[in-house]
């Protein structure tokens, strides 16, 4: 069984930066799809960034440019650097990967079946 354990919540002033981890218990195959989603209250979860076994990356609009998905293999280990934060960033972040069975990944939530506890991001102006 797949776990993933987050780091804990964090805030920061608009403009700062912060950056989240994501420990695994073990990968979930050899090809698969890691990714950060985030979800602000009354709004849906929605994905931010994501990252392949071969390190190719996407992300939203939102964020493009100024957060970075990255993982650590030798430590099992998935991060997102997030800069020059606003206070629209805030919301519950949550790491999370699956085993695609194609070649590219999905961007809804109900793709993923491993997912982290979340953690709390807080940006204020």
């Amino acid at each position: 069984q797949v776990r993933l354990v987050q780091s804990a919540a964090d805030s920061v002033q608009a403009g700062g930066s912060l950056r989240l981890s994501c420990v695994f218990s073990e990968y979930p195959g050899s090809s698969y799809c890691m990714a950060w989603f985030r979800q602000a209250p009354g709004k849906e979860r929605e994905r931010v960034a994501r990252i392949t076994e071969t390190d190719i990356t996407s992300y939203a609009d939102s964020v493009k440019g100024r957060f970075t998905i990255s993982k650590d293999n030798a430590k099992k280990t998935l991060y997102l650097q997030m800069n020059s934060l606003k206070p629209e960033d805030t919301a519950i972040y949550y790491c999370a990967a699956y085993s695609p069975s194609g070649s590219s990944c999905i961007t809804l939530p109900s793709a993923y079946n491993y997912w982290g506890q979340g953690t709390q991001v807080t940006v204020s102006s």
